[in-house]
């Protein structure tokens, strides 16, 4: 090899190690301190082996105010490139926060838009991994500049790619709307949070006196707001559940999940199930515990996990079928709707239409929450948006009606009347305008005299009503089946309906109750 070639070489080499160190050897080691992984390692836990390839691996800030001249890092606080997860091609940053705390130049805010293009002219699913100190104040209008183009590119991309963001440190400001509009948040317990303005802002403006973890941390936003879907012990588990995920869905919203080869006994019966109802209508039962029996190998990825309880969504399979699961939890709140829930309820049909994946509904509701605090809060509109969502979306719906279809809530979960394309129903099921309890006081008002009467009324409601057999008459109830045979029935439905197509009227989009 001439010298020439070796010089060359050997600045190549430099250079690539200059990059790969990020901030140094010594905000390395502060990064690790503090129980975070390093942007290259993150990367690393998150793809599959060897697959990672790099691009922009040289590009520095153009910045020439504060001296920030004498100041070029290689890489300049974002690792770009694409990978494989499964054998499946990703697109990923990651920002670095060893690099001016991970804060966004214009020249990095190019790096990850250029990702994004890829993403979206290759159509493949992209992942953020956001450890941002925020804009870098130091370029002023650009580095807003490049958010916001990050946000226009979020827009556009939304509905086309899967779009996944992981927060694991901290991310303020204009750096949480990216976050914000992507299809998933992810956040790491006691080390990242996220929110608009910080502590500081907040004792000054409103003398309220509350903690970063208090504010925007991941319990914070995983139970109180609703903002993050998942939440991780560390950096690893993270990883690992952002693989998870991305196995069930498809890679753009022009094809269909991936399926896996299935193993699971499909005619599997469950005779557990016979009995997983109480014979008392008011009695709770967890509709985790059917989930768990009938889908393949009981794996079932609950999203929102600690928000709004009293509604489970989350992606499952069924004979290696992807599909979307959106079931009423009676063991929580009776499985009312309310406006968080119904909320939660309709993002998530929303993204499942998007991405072909098919959306199972449980139905066990005993109506809409009543109280002034709901009806001030807007849940006539919040309601709507689950209506909406259902109503709109046009992959496959099976709906099963386990116990209680009360009043709008039976209407608004993916009923017969709203486009569902099998409805079955238990023998236990209950359709009717409101319980009997209330029903008799307003049908006999006034008109009861004893005890033995008011007994009477309410048994010849219960025998009108509380059953599927009214329904199944109309024809509102395709069939009605025992609990045991839910798995194998619910794979018929899906493979009946698998080549499933439905015109909607030409428009610009609709408009829903925001």
């Amino acid at each position: 090899m001439s010298k020439s070639h070796d010089k060359t070489f050997k600045l190549f080499d430099e250079k690539s190690r200059a990059a790969e160190l990020g901030g140094g050897a010594e905000r390395i080691e502060k990064q690790h301190a503090e129980n975070k992984l390093t942007a290259r390692e993150r990367i690393e836990s998150l793809l599959d082996p060897g697959s990672f390839v790099e691009l922009d691996k040289l590009v520095v800030h153009t910045c020439r105010d504060f001296n920030m001249e004498k100041n070029l890092i290689p890489g300049d606080g974002v690792v770009t490139g694409y990978g494989k997860i499964e054998g499946r091609l990703v697109y990923i940053f990651a920002q670095d926060f060893t690099v001016f705390g991970g804060s966004l130049s214009r020249a990095n805010a190019d790096k990850q838009l250029k990702v994004l293009e890829l993403a979206l002219k290759m159509g493949a699913p992209v992942i953020g991994l956001n450890d941002s100190g925020g804009a870098r104040i130091q370029e002023g209008v650009q580095s807003l500049a490049g958010y916001a183009d990050i946000f226009h590119l979020n827009v556009k991309s939304s509905g086309v790619i899967p779009q996944i963001s992981a927060i694991l440190g901290p991310c303020a400001g204009g750096a949480v709307y990216s976050p914000a509009l992507t299809d998933f948040i992810l956040m790491i317990k006691k080390t990242s949070y996220m929110f608009v303005t910080g502590p500081e802002v907040i004792k000054a403006v409103t003398h309220e006196d509350v903690t970063k973890n208090e504010l925007g941390g991941a319990t914070t936003h995983n139970t109180k707001s609703g903002v993050a879907h998942f939440m991780a012990e560390d950096d690893d588990q993270g990883m690992m559940m952002i693989r998870e995920l991305i196995s069930y869905l498809p890679s753009n919203n022009m094809e269909d999940p991936p399926r896996k080869p299935c193993t699971d006994d499909i005619n599997r019966r469950e005779e557990k199930l016979q009995e997983l109802i109480p014979e008392d209508p008011n009695k709770p039962y967890d509709i985790t515990d059917l989930i768990g029996a009938i889908v393949d190998d009981g794996a079932f990825l609950e999203v929102q996990a600690h928000y709004a309880k009293n509604i489970v969504i989350g992606f499952a399979r069924l004979d290696g079928r992807s599909v979307g699961i959106v079931a009423n939890q009676p063991a929580h709140l009776a499985g009312v709707l309310d406006i968080n829930s119904s909320i939660k309820g309709a993002r998530f049909v929303r993204f499942c239409d998007a991405f072909n994946i098919p959306l199972i509904t449980f139905e066990d509701v005993p109506g809409f929450l009543p109280g002034t605090l709901q009806e001030y809060g807007g849940i006539i509109k919040h309601g709507a948006k689950l209506l909406y969502a259902f109503s709109e979306a046009t992959v496959p719906k099976i709906t099963l009606i386990t116990r209680k279809a009360y009043g709008g809530a039976y209407c608004v979960m993916s009923s017969k009347h709203i486009g569902a394309d099998v409805n079955l129903a238990y023998p236990t099921a209950e359709i009717a305008v409101m319980g009997s309890e209330g029903a008799v006081k307003i049908l006999y008002r006034n008109k009861i005299e004893t005890e033995e009467d008011h007994k009477t009324v309410v048994e010849e409601y219960q025998d009108t009503f509380a059953n599927p057999y009214k329904a199944a008459e109309q024809g509102y109830i395709d069939e009605i089946i025992m609990p045991r045979d839910t798995r194998p029935k619910l794979i018929q439905a899906l493979e009946m309906t698998e080549n499933k197509t439905e015109t909607k009227p030409p428009k610009k989009h609709g408009n829903i109750p925001l």
